[in-house]
């Protein structure tokens, strides 16, 4: 029992608390959907990987420095309602580990590595991160997430950026319908995935004052414009239908099944076993849909399929 006690009050070593100040699990995974941009780019255009490797390099670098600048600045900003939350209260920021200062500097510095990086590969690419950097602090952190229950909404757009980053760092025009197909499941999955979250953790954010849709308007609002968001997704699907038909159909397969879920779920189950099975597909969703499109692209660009 004392070995477990003295296990549990040590220290985080400083690579914890960076990693902690920078939020890496969300870097990692919204590097999965920056790498599935990036792959469709190449799929599409037909080219190489080793043509585009420079390229390739600085996406990945330059995205990881914006998205743990994005989270630095949210952690700074937040931390005030973070020591209330469960679940955020023992993030480097609301312990003490970091002082402010340190995480502010942290922020701007990975901003200016992570937009400098990006423009070795395209101004597109360095505009598209700054932009996903500067609508997840200002609109969303400061502004929305504590005032309106649109805030998720608001979010979704920074959210949905690194497809866009990824596209646009190998080819700069972001307007072909495979990537806008990307980019609108990436914005409108966030939704089903996070009413999901609010309606599982209503008291935390009851308590932190943070207007999410179900904990103002109840589950039922949230599972309507769950189903709104969803059919969104379906028809969202098409726009991969020029580029290629088994994406397409993957997708659509992905998000009618999520439809299936949420109508027959919501009958069936209590609110609190709905909103846990629509937060387990959202995971499932996101991981088979831009895992195939990394896995598709890559075997097309190999192959010349």
């Amino acid at each position: 029992m004392r070995k477990e006690e003295s296990l549990t009050t040590q220290k985080p070593t400083l690579p914890q608390i960076l990693a902690e100040t920078c939020k890496i699990g969300i870097i990692q995974s919204n590097l999965v959907p920056m790498l599935a941009g990036l792959t469709l780019a190449l799929y599409t255009y037909q080219i190489s990987l080793f043509e585009k490797l420079p390229e390739m390099l600085f996406a990945l670098i330059g995205s990881i420095f914006v998205m743990g600048a994005a989270g630095a600045f949210n952690n700074l900003y937040d931390r005030d309602i973070d020591s209330i939350m469960e679940r955020t209260k023992n993030r480097p920021t609301v312990t003490g580990a970091i002082k402010p200062k340190t995480v502010l500097w942290l922020g701007i510095c990975m901003s200016i590595l992570g937009i400098a990086a990006l423009a070795f590969t395209t101004p597109l690419a360095a505009f598209l991160g700054f932009l996903g950097l500067f609508f997840y602090v200002v609109p969303y952190t400061m502004w929305s997430k504590r005032r309106t229950i649109y805030n998720t909404e608001i979010g979704s757009i920074s959210g949905a950026m690194p497809p866009l980053i990824g596209w646009a760092a190998v080819h700069p025009d972001v307007t072909h319908p495979a990537i806008l197909g990307l980019f609108v499941i990436s914005i409108i999955w966030q939704m089903p995935h996070f009413y999901a979250i609010a309606i599982r953790k209503h008291d935390e954010y009851k308590a932190a004052k943070v207007p999410m849709l179900p904990v103002v308007k109840g589950v039922k609002r949230a599972y309507i414009q769950t189903n709104i968001y969803l059919i969104i997704l379906i028809a969202a699907s098409f726009l991969f239908g020029p580029l290629s038909l088994g994406l397409m159909l993957v997708a659509l397969l992905l998000s009618v099944l999520w439809l299936m879920l949420s109508i027959f779920g919501y009958k069936k189950m209590d609110s609190e076993k709905w909103a846990k099975s629509m937060f387990l597909y959202s995971l499932f969703h996101m991981t088979i849909l831009f895992s195939t499109v990394i896995i598709y692209s890559l075997v097309g660009i190999l192959f010349h399929l």
